[in-house]
């Protein structure tokens, strides 16, 4: 079976001072997850090493680097799937994790799908995984920007950004197993305890062994409402995954006017990607080829 990886650093209006951070963040983070594959490990776990390199990157709304909410503080959401099981687990709303991915994938062990705030970090003690001091995860670009909004009283989100960082990965491995992980701190300046699409299944992110798998990253308020990932995912019974990618996209446009993009994957291992945002940090690794394919418009 051909392995494949894809992941995306989020849908927005990437500055053109950014674009190298996040093509060198992307790379670096697909190189990360092809070790694992290569090696024969699963899509699961080169899912989650590729998300953990850029939660571990200040350049995405992610791990460190995250959005700060309306009171200034950061809370996080991330999750993952395991197209074989359809198994997911996730997370929301934490904010003393410095991988939320990896604590999502803790969830995945328990009898639950999706746990939130205090009960979440309460699990990731638990579990042995290390807590954090939440205010190393801000970063001076995002304390400025935070301070910024505070000070505009006409500040809208949607216009601002036109999409966020959120980050993602899907991988397809030997076996022949499909997996997906997201991870996000959310909107800027957004309500404390605003959950987004991230570490909602189907919304944010979906992954089947009979079908394929979708990571979507935008404007999550319109993402939940047409449950984009596993949209497109459907979608891949009439599509080739660009077309998939693109339908779904364009569909979330023209029913509630939403923001943002997608990676897709299906179960033979071919990629395809859209976003209706001015940018889309991007990669993508196939067994043909012999280095990443990363670029900011995937339009």
């Amino acid at each position: 079976m051909p392995i494949a990886l894809v992941v995306h650093g989020g849908a927005w209006a990437i500055p053109a001072d950014e674009l190298t951070a996040h093509e060198q963040g992307v790379r670096t983070a697909l190189m990360t997850g092809w070790q694992l594959l290569k090696a024969g490990g699963t899509a699961l776990d080169a899912t989650e090493a590729a998300v953990r390199v850029m939660e571990d990157d200040p350049t995405f709304d992610a791990g460190v680097g995250s959005f700060l909410n309306a009171v200034g503080k950061v809370e996080m959401d991330a999750a993952v799937m395991d197209g074989r099981t359809l198994d997911v687990g996730a997370v929301a709303a934490v904010g003393r994790v410095r991988n939320p991915v990896t604590l999502a994938r803790h969830v995945m062990a328990t009898e639950h799908v999706l746990v939130v705030g205090e009960g979440a970090e309460a699990l990731a003690e638990a579990a042995g995984l290390p807590l954090c001091d939440p205010m190393s995860l801000v970063v001076p670009r995002e304390r400025m920007r935070w301070d910024a909004q505070q000070l505009d009283p006409h500040f809208k989100l949607e216009t601002s950004f036109r999409g966020h960082d959120t980050v993602g990965a899907l991988a397809l491995d030997r076996d022949g197993n499909l997996a997906a992980a997201i991870s996000t701190g959310g909107t800027p300046n957004k309500l404390p305890g605003r959950v987004g699409d991230s570490p909602l299944v189907g919304s944010g992110f979906y992954a089947d062994n009979l079908a394929g798998a979708c990571c979507a990253t935008g404007w999550g308020e319109g993402i939940m409402r047409v449950v984009l990932a596993k949209h497109a995912v459907d979608l891949l019974a009439h599509y080739d995954p660009a077309n998939a990618a693109r339908v779904a996209i364009e569909q979330m446009g023209a029913r509630v006017n939403g923001l943002g993009g997608c990676i897709v994957l299906d179960y033979s291992g071919r990629v395809g990607f859209f976003h209706n945002t001015p940018r889309m940090a991007f990669g993508y690794w196939c067994e043909e080829f012999d280095a990443p394919r990363v670029g900011t418009t995937a339009r």
